[in-house]
């Protein structure tokens, strides 16, 4: 039996607002983290547990920061920007 991903259950819309920056503080992060432990460390062994602790550290400053500021940025580009038709 297969399933169709747009047939799986939905969280309701009242949730945009905090998954969205969910999913992107642990893509931002994940992204970043790796650029900078590479940078640092370069290709080592240990390199793989090191980056994801400094992913994990990263995302709990990213992900309540993002819920903070997300609102003011929207302000900031609804006035730098013409609203949708």
């Amino acid at each position: 039996m297969t399933t169709d991903i747009v047939s799986r259950r939905k969280l309701p819309a009242r949730y945009a607002a905090v998954i969205s920056p969910l999913v992107l503080s642990l893509l931002m992060t994940f992204i970043v983290s790796l650029i900078s432990t590479l940078k640092s460390l370069g290709l080592q062994p240990s390199m793989p547990g090191i980056w994801m602790v400094a992913w994990g550290l990263s995302w709990l400053v990213a992900f309540p920061t993002l819920l903070i500021v997300l609102p003011i940025v929207r302000r900031i580009v609804g006035v730098l920007c013409e609203p949708a038709r």
